[in-house]
């Protein structure tokens, strides 16, 4: 079992690939969530997670340029802020405190929500850039399972769009992306 700073090493490193990589003049491509464009998913990132921390745990982090001058700085600014945290000893027993999830370990609650959003956008900011999303299988397999319980919630918060078929075969990343309401098989529209 890995450790919330393994696992948040892990996706946002791979995050932080698919970033490095986003071609010129790709930033404002759309993306698979609709209204989105490639930064878009940077600036979802970087735009609600500090807040989430700052107001449950008090702990604030560095702030980055802005999604709209510099993503890729933006979401490594954030990146280098969260492993700085996890990967300290002093925050492994401090709570974050919030009225929808109560008191849960901050590393927890980073893992939980930050950790596992970082994953799904992964591959939404791929396909919009036109970059393999490979997404780990075991990860999609034991994030769908997970969450294919509370489906019900997770619709009810208004973070998911309805679910989208895929064959009953399909592999554990297509169905992932199937259940939190993308379209498994959209694709970059260049032109």
């Amino acid at each position: 079992m890995s450790t919330p700073a393994e696992e948040f090493r892990q996706v946002a490193g791979r995050f932080a690939e698919v970033v490095d990589a986003v071609p010129e003049g790709a930033w404002d491509a759309p993306a698979p969530v609709e209204g989105w464009v490639a930064r878009d998913v940077v600036r979802h990132l970087v735009g609600w997670f500090p807040p989430f921390l700052a107001g449950g745990a008090g702990i604030e982090l560095p702030a980055g340029p802005s999604v709209d001058d510099d993503p890729a700085q933006a979401w490594r600014v954030l990146q280098d802020g969260v492993q700085a945290l996890l990967d300290d000893p002093a925050y492994a027993d401090r709570t974050l405190s919030n009225p929808h999830i109560g008191e849960v370990p901050v590393p927890q609650a980073v893992a939980q929500f930050f950790t596992a959003d970082v994953f799904m956008h992964t591959w939404d900011l791929a396909r919009a850039t036109g970059q393999p999303a490979r997404l780990d299988p075991a990860r999609c397999a034991e994030m769908l399972a997970g969450m294919e319980p509370i489906e019900g919630l997770l619709r009810g918060s208004g973070q998911y769009g309805p679910r989208v078929a895929v064959p009953d075969d399909a592999d554990a990343e297509t169905r992932l992306v199937g259940f939190i309401g993308r379209d498994p098989a959209w694709t970059r529209s260049v032109g």
